[in-house]
């Protein structure tokens, strides 16, 4: 098939649910992408911050390769070997002590409000509400789209599950006095993905930490977009000195191949035998495409080759901020948001057709997620074109604000 076939078809047969670029790929190779006609891409979306390990990375291959012949589901009616060594890997490299697989973030998000609505009613209490923050976002189910504070995901599906209050990010102040003695969870991203590419400031998380003790409350982590090594540690988490009681991790976890997982501590880990389940998570053929994900993120110290990575790429991002290209560079890690002077969208296509991919949170904002792996070579090639296609882009009208 050509590009235009299979652009044909996808319009024939699925639903426009995505806004596709003209684009299909063949192939995949490191931090590389081919389309059908032959074109190379440098892949700085990373199938949004998901192939950590690039394309066509050996261990991962060859871990599906090898599982795919042995066996490729069970029901979890039975034991699964290979979902508790992944189990027991991400227990022992975390703050830890519980593990429940499904398939997604947006899954093990759903999971989390679960668990912490089961949890809050312990001891005969009544609390079910969970305080999230503006401009979050933590999946598309029902539950989770009423835990993602941003309208243009909500308002097409109210009413949406009650039960969420909403505070400004990095707003300590704000969170407090959003705590009731219904309230049974504050849930965050330690760095907003689609709201923008917003870290928390380290004091802001210090002080949610505190307030979750002092109400007794559970404190849950949506890493689905910054854990296993993304923003220059394994998880995000550990970047602020402390521990939350719940975590989700999915999207790198696997490398490209489907997997959630919600890590609870024994205290937190209120769910049991009917509370909750999944027919496909953790099968045995995703445990190992994740085990052979995660352990090679630890044994090749990608990480703190992210951070590296990622400082040198900051630091050649301000340098087109210091040109007038763009207004502002911020992330953590291989997880960056740049700030444009006008539209993203434009600023996306000229990128594609320059031979690299990138893609808009919001406006005005790219988002820039290459695989774990990339090299400095590769990081400067990426500002390369960034600095060529900013340069050609028309100057904002006099007056006139970026889009928000």
């Amino acid at each position: 098939m050509t590009t235009d076939d299979v652009i044909a078809a996808t319009q024939r047969y699925l639903m426009p649910t995505y806004r596709r670029a003209p684009v299909a790929f063949a192939r995949g190779e490191g931090v590389w992408l081919v389309d059908l006609e032959g074109k190379r891409y440098l892949d700085f979306i990373g199938g949004i911050a998901v192939s950590a390990l690039g394309h066509g990375h050996p261990r991962l291959v060859g871990a599906i390769q090898q599982q795919a012949a042995r066996m490729l589901h069970v029901s979890n009616l039975f034991h699964i070997a290979e979902q508790a060594r992944l189990a027991q890997y991400l227990v022992e490299h975390s703050a830890f002590d519980k593990a429940w697989f499904c398939n997604s973030g947006a899954e093990a998000n759903e999971a989390a409000i679960k668990l912490a609505r089961k949890w809050g009613r312990g001891g005969g209490l009544d609390r079910f509400e969970i305080v999230v923050a503006h401009q979050s976002f933590h999946g598309r189910t029902m539950g989770t789209l009423a835990a993602t504070m941003q309208p243009k995901y909500q308002q097409p599906f109210a009413p949406l599950l009650p039960g969420f209050v909403a505070v400004p990010f990095n707003d300590l102040g704000a969170l407090k006095a959003a705590i009731t003695g219904r309230t049974c969870a504050v849930l965050l991203e330690p760095m907003q993905g689609e709201g923008g590419l917003h870290p928390a400031a380290h004091e802001y998380l210090a002080g949610v930490r505190a307030t979750c003790d002092a109400h007794s409350i559970l404190l849950m982590f949506d890493e689905v977009q910054t854990g296993v090594g993304r923003t220059g540690t394994l998880f995000a988490y550990q970047q602020y000195g402390i521990e939350p009681d719940v975590m989700t991790l999915a999207k790198g976890l696997g490398g490209g191949f489907p997997i959630g997982v919600l890590l609870a501590k024994e205290s937190a880990a209120a769910l049991g035998p009917g509370d909750h389940g999944s027919t496909f998570g953790g099968n045995p053929l995703a445990c190992a495409a994740a085990l052979a994900v995660i352990t090679t993120v630890v044994e090749e110290r990608l990480p703190e080759h992210a951070a590296t990575m990622g400082a040198r790429f900051m630091n050649a991002l301000q340098a087109l901020v210091d040109k007038g290209l763009a207004t502002g560079v911020r992330g953590r890690g291989l997880l960056i948001g740049l700030e444009l002077n006008g539209e993203a969208a434009p600023v996306v296509n000229r990128c594609r057709e320059a031979g690299l991919l990138v893609n808009a949170v919001q406006p005005a904002t790219l988002r820039l997620a290459p695989p774990l792996i990339v090299q400095p070579m590769e990081i400067d090639q990426a500002v390369s074109i960034l600095e060529r296609v900013l340069s050609s882009m028309p100057a904002p009208a006099v007056g006139a604000t970026p889009a928000r």
